[in-house]
């Protein structure tokens, strides 16, 4: 068998949640052979923290509609970039990698609004935007830099999201046993990878709220970023009614390819749905069995056949959380750690791949996930 060639990206990602930014170096190998296969090496992962100010504006934007002149958004550009910067710089001397050692860093940058049905009935005014300024990143760091992958995608009818169920089938498909990936992020998504080695029969969607209402709900309670060890919630009971009532957005009832975000779920969106006499703990409860019920609906109705569910992203070290999936979903559920796999970083990966694709000319969606006319090669290259 010919030696794998190997090759190192820096992946950045920043969620919904805006909880950190995850940064992963990684070296990628195309190894060959009867089944050719792609192997992931993840050499460092680390989350660097946002500047609390920076942070809690996000938060905000993400929380209300708030205008926003174009000097609000240029600046915001600048500053999320630097950050993006310092995250990357920083993960290199905390690695002992040099600069000259990385291919290319591949930043998702900060969503600030995501509609990729529009507001209009034609849905031409349809987009997504994440800020983050990839030429700063590439002037500040000296690596290339690629960014901007989700708006190629919805430039071509797509949704935009989610990306990386295309990386979920190159290491985690299975020639004989159908799986699903569950990123518990702040809004939860399910790639289904049938039995086999067809990438264009892959599916992957959003299925709804995750960690983000239950870390903004947790924040405005208890003054705490996130409901750690899932107590919050397990102090709580589900409010059946209230729960019956998030459950009718509409959103939930359309088929895929579909996609969300904090702008849609988050705590205007609750509190529009209170009778007013929920206690905090209750609500909490209530989220949570939110997460788990429509992820548990969403693989029912798409994914029935599926055998295993393999979870990552932050929920996976909520034990309440993971203990509810695991009696309502119809299958086996594991941490990508059974699979080699930190699930802390898997999304950073993720855009490290999606870097090592565009420079390589070749697509990083999959349009029988996203919806796009046809393959595209995702983002723009920033030369270091």
């Amino acid at each position: 068998m010919p030696s794998p060639v190997p090759d190192v990206f820096l992946g950045l990602m920043s969620g919904t949640s805006a909880d950190g930014i995850d940064a992963a170096l990684v070296r990628f190998a195309d190894i060959d052979g009867r089944h050719p296969r792609l192997q992931a090496e993840l050499l460092f992962g680390r989350t660097y923290a946002w500047d609390p100010t920076l942070r809690a504006r996000l938060v905000e934007l993400g929380q209300h509609d708030l205008p926003l002149g174009l000097d609000d958004v240029g600046e915001l550009d600048t500053r999320i970039a630097t950050a993006l910067a310092d995250a990357a710089s920083q993960s290199l001397a905390d690695s002992g990698l040099r600069a000259a050692e990385v291919a290319a860093i591949g930043s998702h940058g900060q969503t600030l609004r995501h509609r990729p049905h529009g507001r209009a009935l034609d849905g031409r005014d349809r987009f997504t935007l994440q800020l983050g300024d990839p030429g700063l990143i590439a002037e500040r760091t000296g690596i290339t830099t690629v960014a901007d992958f989700r708006r190629r995608d919805v430039a071509a009818g797509g949704q935009g999201a989610p990306l990386l169920p295309a990386l979920h089938a190159a290491l985690l498909q299975h020639p004989h046993e159908p799986r699903a990936v569950l990123n518990l992020g702040g809004i939860a998504n399910l790639t289904l990878l049938p039995a086999g080695r067809a990438h264009d029969a892959v599916r992957g969607f959003d299925t709804g709220p995750a960690n983000g209402l239950l870390d903004a709900w947790c924040q405005r309670h208890r003054g705490q970023p996130y409901d750690r060890g899932g107590l919050f919630a397990a102090s709580g009971q589900v409010d059946q009614a209230l729960l019956a009532r998030l459950r009718d957005e509409p959103w939930f009832a359309l088929p895929p390819p579909k996609s969300s975000g904090r702008d849609q779920f988050h705590l205007g969106w609750v509190e529009s749905r209170l009778a007013g006499r929920e206690s905090p703990a209750d609500v909490q409860a209530t989220l949570l069995a939110l997460t788990v019920t429509t992820v548990a609906d969403a693989l029912r109705a798409s994914g029935a056949e599926t055998a295993r569910v393999i979870a990552c992203g932050g929920g996976v070290h909520n034990p309440v959380l993971m203990q509810a999936l695991a009696a309502a979903l119809p299958c086996e559920l594991e941490s990508s750690t059974a699979h080699g796999l930190d699930p802390d970083f898997v999304e950073a990966m993720g855009f490290a791949w999606l870097a090592r694709q565009t420079l390589r000319g070749l697509p990083g969606n999959l349009p029988s996930v996203t919806g796009a006319a046809g393959p595209r090669v995702l983002g723009g290259i920033y030369p270091a």
